[in-house]
């Protein structure tokens, strides 16, 4: 089990966020100056932010008091971070990029889910832990864990070994796609689209795609960036879903009570600030700015999440989430690389 402490009392309820919060900023900035050194820019902010957390929980108690603001940071903070993040998508490039990149987007996130959920249930995975996997792997790495965590009740053992499991594998598959690019005999269109279809994390993209230069990774970007929209669809039909399972449970079959379905608003505000970025409402200025912060608050989430991360427990729940992930990871590689020949992608 994940190591837990007393909450503070109530009366010293700030003292419990500020230290938390204030935790999880420095973590979040230092993750922020490692990612510009040569080999740590592979990772990326957000990933070397969790792996920092993980590292702290292993080295150093967690203090009592911090507590409070580690789950304000994992749970609250991240929410409004994904909502800035939409300052990211401009809807155009989207239409721009054709029906058949949005056909290997919803192509790629459907075999990802189903293949490594299923994958997880034969390794004897939980079902929770399998379906975060599943869309951390999928979707957009560990952004989709968390908002698809409230959808299915997940715990916070599980949102966290599912965010840490999706952050290390975009690691390695960053890295290996980086020593592949020589090899797989695609041009620098071609290998934009191929890694923005199948990588984790938007810095796992950008990082991978950079061997093929300019022209792949705004194309990298782009692809990502439309599975990182149709994480909003993906989550509806979750919720749906899981709302589904808890009425036959309770003997109600087939009725989906609609009121008590999660709505998750951080994703509607996700897709309202895209629409004002695509609108060009704000200076191209004040819209970078909104995205530096948006790195920054989910970077403070997932060190709060690595904070969370026991290594006993991860060991125990989370290698065989880990192996799902990770056969997963490369049939959705192979799967990618093919759609973009078969598509006729690779002389875009």
């Amino acid at each position: 089990m994940v190591q837990t402490y007393a909450l503070p009392n109530k009366n010293n309820k700030m003292w419990g966020v500020i230290p938390g919060v204030g935790l999880t900023l420095l973590l979040a900035v230092s993750a922020k100056y490692l990612a510009v050194l040569p080999f740590l820019s592979i990772m990326g902010q957000l990933v070397i932010a969790i792996l920092l957390g993980i590292g702290w929980r292993a080295a150093v108690r967690v203090p009592q008091q911090a507590i409070v603001g580690i789950s304000f940071s994992s749970k609250k903070l991240l929410r409004f971070g994904i909502i800035l993040l939409g300052m990211k998508l401009n809807l155009i490039d989207i239409v721009h990029a054709g029906p058949k990149v949005l056909a290997i987007a919803v192509i790629n996130i459907v075999f990802a889910i189903f293949v490594v959920y299923g994958i997880a249930r034969l390794f004897k995975v939980e079902q929770r832990l399998g379906i975060l996997t599943a869309c951390g792997t999928a979707i957009c790495g560990a952004a989709a864990v968390v908002a698809i965590a409230p959808q299915i009740k997940a715990n916070d053992d599980e949102t966290a070994i599912g965010a840490a499991t999706v952050a290390i594998l975009g690691t390695i598959f960053t890295l290996v796609y980086t020593f592949l690019y020589p090899l797989l005999g695609l041009t620098a269109s071609g290998y934009g689209i191929f890694t923005g279809a199948t990588l984790h994390e938007v810095a796992h993209v950008i990082a991978a795609a950079a061997p093929g230069g300019q022209q792949a990774v705004d194309l990298a970007v782009i692809v990502k960036l439309t599975r990182v929209a149709l994480l909003v669809p993906v989550a509806i039909v979750i919720g749906i879903w899981a709302n589904r399972k808890e009425s036959k449970k309770n003997a109600d079959v087939n009725k989906t009570n609609w009121k008590s379905i999660l709505i998750p608003w951080f994703i509607v505000g996700f897709l309202v600030m895209s629409g004002v970025n695509t609108l060009g409402i704000m200076p191209t200025a004040v819209t970078n700015q909104f995205i530096v912060v948006a790195y920054v608050l989910i970077a403070m989430a997932m060190a709060g999440l690595g904070l969370n991360v026991d290594i006993s427990t991860f060991r125990r729940l989370g290698m065989k989430s880990f192996a799902a992930g990770l056969i997963g990871s490369v049939l959705l590689s192979v799967l990618g690389y093919v759609l973009v020949i078969l598509f006729g992608l690779n002389g875009l």
